[in-house]
C-alpha cells in the first residue's frame, strides 16, 4: 500500500477493531507477532540449547525429533538460532522504525504546519532522500558508521525518514485546511494550541499505520544487509545472517535457509496484515 493509499484509508475513520472476530487471518497475524515478541524477550522459554555453541557430531542433521529444524554446519540447533535471532532482528527493526517515525514525522509536521519557505526547504531535502534507492542509502550510511546491528538499524532508519516525512506533511496540510481547525483559529486558539490539540491527533492515524508496515519492511532491509555482510556479524544469530550462512549448503542442507526465510516471510506478512487493519482496510 502506497503513502496515498494509507492517507486515503485513514480518512475513512473506520474503527480498527470492527469485525475482528470474523477475521481469522488477523488473529493469526497477531499470534505470529506475539510469538516473535515473546521469543525476543524470553528465548529461554522456547529452547534449552545454546545459539552459539555447536553440538559435537551433530553437524548438518536434517529436521528430526531432537532437532526440530535440523542443525547447521557447526552442529548448532537451527530452531534455537532462529528463536534467539528474534531478539536481534526485532529490536533492530524497532530502532529503525522509531528513528524514521520520530524524525520523519517531526520534519513532516514542521513543513506542513509552517508552510512557506520552511516547507519548501524541508520537502526539497525529503525529495533528495526519496530519489536515492533505500538500499543504496542504507549501504552508504552503514559504510560510514561501520558494521553492526545498531549501525544497521540506524542506516535503515535514515532510509525511512523521507517516507514518514512526506506522509506526515500531507496529512498535516489536509487537516490544517478543515473547517474545525479554521473554527479553532477563529475562536481565539493560538497556533501551538491548535497544532497540539487538533492537527496532530487527527493527522497521525495514517502515520502510525504506516509505521506498522515499515516494521516489516525494516526486518526485510536488515535481513538484506546481514545477508550481504553489512549487518550483524557472526556468530550472533540474526535471521538474515542465518540465511546467508546456509546458502552454500542449499543442495545438501536445505533447512539452513528455508526455515529462517519462512520465519522472515511470516513476520513480514503478519505486520502487513495488522497494518492494513489499523489503516481501516478490510481487504
Amino acid at each position: 500500500m502506497s503513502l496515498v493509499d494509507y492517507a486515503a484509508a485513514a480518512r475513512k475513520r473506520i474503527p480498527a477493531w470492527r469485525g475482528l472476530r470474523w477475521q481469522p487471518g488477523l488473529w493469526l497475524a497477531w499470534a505470529i507477532i506475539a510469538a516473535a515478541a515473546l521469543a525476543a524477550i524470553a528465548p529461554g522459554l522456547f529452547t534449552h540449547f545454546s545459539p552459539i555453541e555447536g553440538i559435537a557430531g551433530a553437524q548438518r542433521l536434517a529436521p528430526q525429533a531432537d532437532y526440530w529444524l535440523g542443525t547447521d554446519q557447526l552442529g548448532r540447533d537451527v530452531y534455537t538460532r532462529i528463536v534467539y535471532g528474534a531478539s536481534h532482528s526485532l529490536s533492530a527493526a524497532l530502532v529503525a522504525v522509531a528513528m524514521g517515525l520520530f524524525i520523519g514525522t517531526a520534519i513532516g509536521v514542521i513543513a506542513g504546519a509552517f508552510a512557506g519557505r520552511v516547507e519548501s526547504v524541508l520537502m526539497r531535502l525529503v525529495d533528495v532522500l526519496l530519489a536515492i534507492p533505500s538500499l543504496l542509502l542504507s549501504l552508504t550510511v552503514i559504510i560510514l558508521l561501520g558494521f553492526g546491528t545498531v549501525n544497521a538499524a540506524i542506516a535503515v532508519g535514515v532510509a525511512s525518514i523521507a517516507s514518514f516525512a512526506r506522509l506526515a506533511r500531507g496529512e498535516v496540510v489536509r487537516i490544517r485546511h478543515t473547517d474545525y481547525v479554521e473554527a479553532a483559529f477563529g475562536s481565539g486558539g493560538t497556533f501551538w494550541t491548535v497544532l497540539w490539540r487538533h492537527i496532530l491527533p487527527n493527522s497521525l492515524t495514517a502515520v502510525l499505520a504506516f509505521a506498522t508496515l515499515q516494521f516489516g519492511q525494516a526486518i526485510l532491509a536488515l535481513s538484506t544487509l546481514s545477508f550481504l555482510g553489512y549487518g550483524t556479524p557472526p556468530p550472533i544469530p540474526e535471521w538474515g545472517l542465518l540465511i546467508a550462512e546456509g546458502r552454500n549448503y542449499l543442495s545438501t542442507a536445505w533447512w539452513l535457509t528455508t526455515f529462517p526465510g519462512l520465519v522472515v516471510i511470516a513476520v513480514v506478512l503478519a505486520t502487513n496484515r495488522i497494518s492494513r487493519q489499523l489503516s481501516g482496510d478490510r481487504s
